[in-house]
């Protein structure tokens, strides 16, 4: 059983803090695509990030703006055709989960749906960390995405999901050109330092001690 909300696309994250604050002894999950998480609400990812909010975001990455009209999001593959990019993606994906380690998440980590053990594994981790924990989990999208570019079914998206990603210990060895539209998955980070919440009710707590 969970208690949930349903908010303002790319404004999930906000709106967690603010029950977080209140009520620091719940567990906070915000779940979210690419789009809301990192396209509309990307500011709003990097300074959870940066103040190290005590919360947890699972981001779906689907690589496109399935709901609204199969446009081109910051995480769609160059090259990849949508709605809005009908001769190909001009951009370079955005790398979310190593913009969320720059900015000062205790955990992050990338997996994709073909990796259900370690997806699994690594959630329960972020679940368990006192910080900051972001899961990037790439999921397939086979009607706005997939037919667009090409694939038949989920089975063949799934399976170029396994026969593209690279883990964090082959990055180095391999070139800018090779890494191209490559999902390294892996975890990048896990780390213990102090969180948004045990800050703000310390220096509440020595306030009341000041005004005492």
């Amino acid at each position: 059983m969970a208690d949930s909300l349903h908010v303002v696309h790319g404004r999930s994250i906000p709106v967690a803090m603010g029950v977080k604050l209140m009520r620091p002894d719940l567990n906070v999950v915000v779940f979210g695509g690419d789009g809301d998480i990192a396209g509309i609400g990307l500011s709003h990812l990097i300074h959870a990030a940066r103040r190290n909010l005590n919360i947890m975001v699972v981001m779906v990455n689907n690589m496109i703006y399935g709901m609204t009209g199969g446009q081109v999001a910051p995480t769609t593959p160059f090259g990849a055709k949508t709605t809005t990019t009908p001769y190909g993606n001009f951009d370079y994906p955005l790398d979310v989960t190593r913009l969320v380690v720059a900015a000062g998440a205790s955990y992050a980590a990338r997996w994709t749906t073909a990796h259900g053990e370690q997806l699994t594994a690594a959630m329960k981790k972020a679940l368990t960390t006192r910080g900051f924990a972001f899961i990037e989990a790439a999921s397939p999208c086979p009607t706005a995405f997939g037919r667009r570019v090409g694939f038949k079914d989920v089975a063949e998206m799934l399976r170029w999901f396994q026969e593209n990603s690279v883990s964090l210990e082959q990055v180095s060895k391999l070139s800018e050109k090779e890494l191209l539209n490559k999902i390294v998955v892996g975890e990048y980070v896990s780390r213990e330092v102090p969180t948004l919440t045990d800050n703000i009710y310390k220096t509440v707590e020595e306030a009341k001690k000041v005004n005492a």
